[in-house]
This record gives C-alpha cells, sequence and structure tokens, in this order.
C-alpha cells in the first residue's frame, strides 16, 4: 500500500470515488517515505449530507419505512467517516511501523465495503441516496482532538467511539430483522463482525505506544480520556465483543 495514495484517497469528496481509491490505495506498491506526513484539515466528503448539530438529527422510529431508511442512511454516514479516519490515521502519523499502516489500510477498505454495502440497500430497499438525511460530524470531532498524537488516536478512536460500536450494533441489527429489513441485519452482522477487527487494531497499538513510550497503558487510557474530553464509557456492553477485541476483563469492569 501507498500512503500517499492513501492522502489522495481521504482528499477525494465523491462517495464512490473515495471507495475506489481507498482500494486502490491498497493495492498500490509503497512508494512513501515512512516518516511523511499527510495532514488534512478535513477529508474530501460531498456536499450532502448536511451536517448538524447531533441534538438536531432527526430520531425516527423504525416502524415507518422512512424511519428505517433514516436509520440505514445514518450507519452509512458512520462508515463513510470511518473511511476516513482509518486513512487519517494512515497518513497523518509517520514512523511507526509497516504493520501499523497495513493494519489500518485494512481497515479502511473494509469500512469501504460497509459503506458501499449500506448505500446500495439504501437505494435498493428504500429509493434513497447517501445524503438525503442530516448528518453530524462527531466522528470527526474526534479525529481533531487527537491530530497532534497517534497515541491519543489510538486510544480515543478505536477505544471509546468504535467499540462504541460494538455495544450498540446488536439491538440495531435486531431492530432492522424485528420490522422486516433481514437484508441491513445481515449487513450489520458483517459490520460487527469487523469492527472486532477494527477495535482490536487500535488496542494493538494503543498497547504498543503505551510499551514503547514506558508508559502504564491504563493510567494512560485514562488520563487522555480526561484531557482530551472523551465521552465516557457506558453500559450495557457487548462484552464478548469487547473482549474478542483486545480489552481485558478488569478494564470492561472498571467501565460498570
Amino acid at each position: 500500500m501507498d500512503r500517499a495514495a492513501a492522502y489522495a484517497a481521504l482528499l477525494e469528496s465523491d462517495p464512490q470515488a473515495k471507495v475506489e481509491a481507498t482500494r486502490a490505495a491498497q493495492a498500490a506498491p509503497a512508494r512513501t517515505d515512512a516518516d511523511a506526513v499527510f495532514a488534512a484539515a478535513a477529508p474530501g466528503r460531498p456536499a450532502a449530507p448536511v451536517l448538524v448539530h447531533p441534538a438536531k438529527v432527526a430520531r425516527r422510529g423504525l416502524g415507518s419505512a422512512a424511519g428505517r431508511a433514516a436509520l440505514v442512511h445514518a450507519i452509512a454516514h458512520i462508515e463513510f467517516n470511518a473511511i476516513n479516519l482509518a486513512l487519517d490515521a494512515v497518513c497523518r502519523f509517520g514512523g511507526m511501523p509497516a504493520d501499523y499502516y497495513a493494519d489500518w489500510m485494512r481497515v479502511a477498505v473494509e469500512e469501504a465495503h460497509h459503506f458501499s454495502l449500506l448505500a446500495a440497500h439504501l437505494r435498493a430497499a428504500y429509493g434513497r441516496a447517501y445524503g438525503d438525511f442530516p448528518a453530524h460530524d462527531g466522528l470527526w470531532e474526534m479525529a481533531r482532538k487527537t491530530a497532534d498524537d497517534v497515541l491519543a488516536r489510538m486510544a480515543l478512536v478505536p477505544r471509546i467511539l468504535e467499540a462504541r460500536g460494538l455495544d450498540v450494533t446488536p439491538a440495531l441489527r435486531d431492530g432492522l430483522a424485528a420490522h422486516g429489513d433481514a437484508d441491513a441485519a445481515r449487513i450489520l452482522d458483517i459490520i460487527l463482525a469487523d469492527e472486532i477487527g477494527h477495535v482490536a487494531v487500535g488496542n494493538r497499538w494503543f498497547h504498543h505506544l503505551c510499551a514503547a513510550r514506558g508508559l502504564d497503558a491504563p493510567a494512560a487510557f485514562a488520563q487522555l480520556c480526561a484531557a482530551r474530553g472523551a465521552p465516557p464509557v457506558r453500559p450495557p456492553l457487548n462484552t464478548a465483543a469487547r473482549l474478542a477485541a483486545g480489552f481485558s476483563a478488569a478494564e470492561l469492569a472498571g467501565f460498570s
């Protein structure tokens, strides 16, 4: 994979072109110096969806087709942002081991696959397109808060934000299935299985960096959460998924 090509994918604003550029970046031969830094102030994204404050994103029940479409759109928006977050992890932080870049490039490609599945389902099942509903920018806000330090990024994006997805996805999946959207439920099964691996990547590199810097991992995590304004981890937790993703039983007990 090539980090300069990953940066071009990060800056791409058209969703389908971003998906294709992400896959191409993974397949490209490496040409970029490992110490190079490609820091984007903001990722490329389309004019729609309109981004609003999280409190202004409409909540609709799953009992209507419009409500289910809105939920599928919201998850697609999360996956689109997740492409950018993974690409930014590849591009922004120089001097990491080659496996770090390979790990996050693989994550970016899998997030692109998730987005493509959801966008296609949104069209096929509901006649709607990505961008048809307002969305918020909460995921990228944490990217801005952790842009200066790869340790902070590994602590707070995969271990806080993406891990939250492990907790909430089963209920979303069951709700969609109960209201007749079996195809969306199957997509969420794929996403949940892959996201366990994505959180595991974050855990791997968080602990690697703590060891390299001589830090106690639990203390460093607590300090970073407080300093960077991370949202609290709230139960109920998907304990099995979090353990599979590399959290310890002691950590999970501390979240309860």
